[in-house]
């Protein structure tokens, strides 16, 4: 992989057709970074990824090579009916907005000279009607516009294929996107079975990324690890403006209304300050709250029709998304909420200032959301983090140092999913009769899966072959051995059409009381990390989990029981592994100042300096980790230092508070080992609740146990096999198994051209899985359980901590125990609060909590100095 020259624009005017330069002259005025970079090098035949700021011109960058040389063939009369170049987008509506910028060049460029010939652009996708995919048969577009999902079906038809084996070029947009999941790896894979089985000419490639990192890896990603790729790093070439703000002065001390009420005024000072907002918050039912809050305010205050403010997010219908989009487009809205969905590359039209409630969790994402402010690249992109808490606070600061810094944390690629392969297997045998060991070769020059086994990938084919004996289960083959290579069963190419993909329906899972009362309704996402005895809030009341059965799960009332698991827990994203050990290991460093006697306004103004933050906040970082620091005796965690405070709480029961910032991946994993080792020493059952600071085991009884002793005793090399047995028993490896079984065809969502029943394949797969568990190293559930370790935890990291605890790289020190807990363990401790307005107990509950603490401190005889009012900004 190498970096990309820059060209100048006069170097680039000379290698386009001179209607075309002149166009683009008049039209821009002049390139960006990453066209200098990239026309030169697409118009050279080079595999090309760039990685730049929304507003960075990288569709322009990625199609003007493209255009021209379509248009000289129109000019030549060599355009041929033909597809040129299929340009891949993950969202449809990209695709619209796509269509609209190749028709819009096309016609001004056509207006300025005549040309034999018109170079067609149309889009593919699950919306095309018949009708409309009958005419591209016929004729063709010359650029193809599609999805991952219709690209696959494309290269499988046996007579639209046929007009796609002289690409040129292949455009895969928003690879951020893509990279970190199964569908990338879909893709990845279909691109391979593409250039082995259809094309005649290996098509240039070109990737289109927000800021992402590691480019390299990205790069391999797009094109495998034999072939070169030129890299555009253009990932910072646009100017930002980024702060951190606290809604109130002391973020300890001030009650739910003040906190609410200063993220509020915060917020509508910013709106008044600006043409257009655009905000986000980390869930769906937050971007509702707060613009359903927004309206009032602004109705009351009469600052603006409250009818300018919108909310999207991808719970709300297509159409009123739609609607929200093409109004911001229009500049017919002043404030829009956000949860994920406008972070892809829509065009939104222009967004003076982009403000995030609460951390985005990742650098990349915070730049990516802030990108959307300031569209053109010679504009700033202008955003502002409004934090609820002083963890918060601290994440956030981080990040953004981060985001200045340029340190953005790594994209996690899946390997080898065998789900994906069944997928990618049977479409070969629809596209010719490939030879097994032809078709492993290319399977594997996908970067995807360039780690798989032969034994897996023969474990797959032999269960396509029915050689597993499942009939009897209503599984049947969907291949069989021809004399030259594999051939599909008669009904597995309509099998293939109507149930490829790897997006998995998540229903609306019903709740019942043991008595068989109706309940209300929980997210999927939201069930599968339940486990027997977690509480949580349903319709303003706590409920017990007890189990599921099909596609329902049991409760029981737990009134008065503080809930477990918050009810938004399932759509937070997950804080970055390297971001994590960057708060950390900061936390040491203010640890090691107090150590050493700075002064506190020294350290002070070194966090206000280091963070480019208030005084005032500076402050609340500097008490934060000081308190700790006190009321441990001096350990305050760090990333080469675990803490694990033993608190006896209210109830009698004993909880073991780890204190280990890596982030809730490597945690989740970690944390369940640990949660095996202590439950089977003391025979109890252990309760766990995470976050992306740490984890807590909880026992009923005050037992005594040697934490250190256990942690050390587990083997890191035999985690994965110990931690795969561990979740084969959770709700969570029933709804994931489901989803593995429906992509590799076990379960049909769709047959004979009907949708099947979610509740009855549910109950099928829990049956289906019964009996694979016989099997030894059955593909399916083995892919469930690497989805589930590799990719939803982050099981390598949590071996690596377990090792280096082992080897005392780490070390794990243990205190209590303690009536009270230390101040680091109250945001553990707090867990039913909502993400962005602090929920009154949670208040009251940290404020309870903190006078413990001030009081603890006095008995041992530290009087700190906590006047925030005095601190001049």
């Amino acid at each position: 992989m190498t970096e990309a020259k820059q060209f100048s624009d006069n170097e680039i005017y000379e290698l386009l057709r001179p209607y075309v330069a002149d166009w683009f002259k008049e039209k821009y005025g002049s390139f960006t970074p990453p066209q200098r970079a990239s026309i030169p090098a697409i118009k050279d035949g080079h595999n090309v990824l760039i990685s730049s700021p929304t507003g960075s011109g990288k569709t322009m960058a990625a199609f003007i090579g493209i255009l021209d040389t379509l248009l000289h063939y129109a000019e030549t009369g060599n355009l041929e009916d033909k597809v040129y170049a299929i340009y891949i987008s993950p969202l449809r509506a990209l695709n619209n907005d796509m269509y609209k910028n190749l028709f819009l060049p096309l016609e001004e460029i056509r207006a300025r000279v005549k040309l034999p010939k018109e170079v067609r652009v149309g889009i593919r996708t699950s919306d095309t009607t018949s009708y409309e995919k009958q005419k591209m048969l016929k004729t063709p577009p010359h650029i193809l516009i599609t999805t991952p999902e219709s690209f696959a079906i494309s290269i499988v038809s046996p007579k639209f294929s046929q007009n796609l084996k002289e690409v040129e070029w292949l455009v895969v947009d928003e690879i951020h996107e893509l990279a970190g999941s199964k569908r990338g790896a879909f893709l990845s894979g279909f691109l391979e079975l593409y250039d082995s089985f259809l094309s005649k000419k290996s098509p240039v490639r070109i990737g289109l990324s927000a800021t992402i990192s590691p480019l390299d890896e990205v790069a391999k990603f797009l094109v495998g690890e034999k072939r070169d790729c030129k890299i555009i790093d253009a990932r910072f070439m646009k100017s930002v403006d980024l702060k951190v703000i606290s809604p109130v002065r002391d973020l300890i001390h001030s009650t739910e209304d003040e906190v609410s009420n200063g993220i509020y005024r915060t917020l509508v000072e910013e709106i008044k300050k600006h043409r257009t907002t655009l905000i986000f918050t980390n869930t769906r039912s937050a971007a509702e709250r707060v613009s359903y809050k927004l309206r009032k305010i602004v109705e009351q205050e009469k600052l603006f029709d409250a009818d300018l403010v919108g909310a999207h997010h991808s719970s709300l219908s297509r159409d009123v998304r739609l609607e929200i989009e093409n109004k911001l487009k229009n500049g017919e809205l002043k404030v829009v909420v956000s949860s994920t969905s406008l972070e892809l590359g829509i065009d939104i039209g222009y967004i003076d200032v982009v403000i995030l409630l609460s951390s985005p969790k990742s650098v990349s994402r915070m730049l990516q959301r802030i990108g959307r402010a300031g569209h053109h690249i010679r504009q700033i992109s202008k955003g502002r983090v409004i934090v609820v808490d002083r963890d918060d606070l601290l994440e956030c600061s981080m990040l953004t140092k981060l985001a200045k810094d340029r340190k953005i944390d790594n994209v996690h690629i899946p390997k080898s999913p065998l789900d994906v392969l069944t997928q990618l297997i049977l479409a070969s045998a629809l596209m010719g009769e490939p030879q097994p060991d032809l078709l492993y070769e290319t399977v594997r020059r996908s970067y995807s899966f360039s780690n798989l086994r032969r034994e897996d990938f023969d474990s797959v084919l032999n269960y396509l072959l029915g050689k597993y004996g499942l009939d009897s289960r209503n599984v049947y083959p969907k291949l069989r051995e021809g004399e030259k290579g594999l051939k599909p069963k008669k009904g597995s190419r309509m099998i293939f059409y109507m149930n490829s993909g790897t997006i998995p329906d998540e229903p609306l899972i019903p709740v019942f009381t043991e008595s068989n009362q109706y309940v209300g309704n929980l997210e999927e996402e939201f069930v599968e990390i339940l486990s027997p005895g977690d509480i949580f809030i349903l319709g303003g009341k706590t409920f017990e989990y007890l189990t599921s059965r099909g596609n329902r799960i049991l409760v029981r009332p737990a009134e008065g029981q503080r809930p477990t698991v918050p009810s938004w827990f399932s759509e937070m994203l997950p804080l970055s592994i390297e971001s994590a050990r960057r708060i950390s290991e900061f936390r040491g460093v203010i640890a090691e100042m107090i150590r050493r006697g700075n002064k506190a306004e020294e350290i002070v103004d070194f966090i206000k300096e280091y963070f480019d933050i208030s005084k005032t906040a500076a402050r609340s970082l500097f008490e934060y980790i000081r308190e700790q620091y006190y009321f441990t005796d001096g350990l305050v965690p760090s990333d080469r230092e675990i803490l694990v405070e033993i608190y006896d709480d209210e109830e009698g029961r004993r909880n073991f508070i780890f204190h280990a910032l890596f982030g809730r991946r490597a945690l989740d994993a970690l944390s369940r080992v640990i949660a095996w080792k202590l439950g089977k020493d003391l025979n109890m059952d252990v309760r766990t609740s995470i976050s992306d600071n740490g984890f807590i085991l909880t026992v009923e009884n005050a037992v005594n146990y040697d934490v250190t002793r256990a942690v050390k005793d587990i083997d890191p090399d035999e985690v994965y096999s110990l931690l795969s047995d561990i979740i084969l028993h959770t709700e969570m490896v029933k709804r994931r198994f489901r989803h593995t079984a429906e992509r590799s065809f076990m379960l049909l969502k769709r047959y004979k051209g009907r949708e099947t029943n979610v509740d009855r394949r549910q109950l099928n797969s829990e049956v289906l899985m019964n009996v694979i568990r016989e099997i030894p190293g059955f593909p399916i559930l083995k892919e469930t359980v690497r989805e589930i370790l590799e990719d939803y935890m982050d099981i390598f990291s949590a071996t690596e901590i377990l090792r280096d605890i082992r080897t005392d790289k780490i070390k794990l020190t243990v205190i209590g125990p303690t009536k009270v807990p230390s101040p680091f363990a109250h945001q553990l401790l707090a867990r039913e609060y909502s993400d962005i307005v602090l929920a009154s107990d949670k208040r009251e509950f940290l404020m309870k909590m903190h006078e413990k603490v001030l009081q603890f401190l006095k008995e041992k005889g530290i009087n700190l100095d906590l006047s925030y009012t005095r601190v001049n900004e």
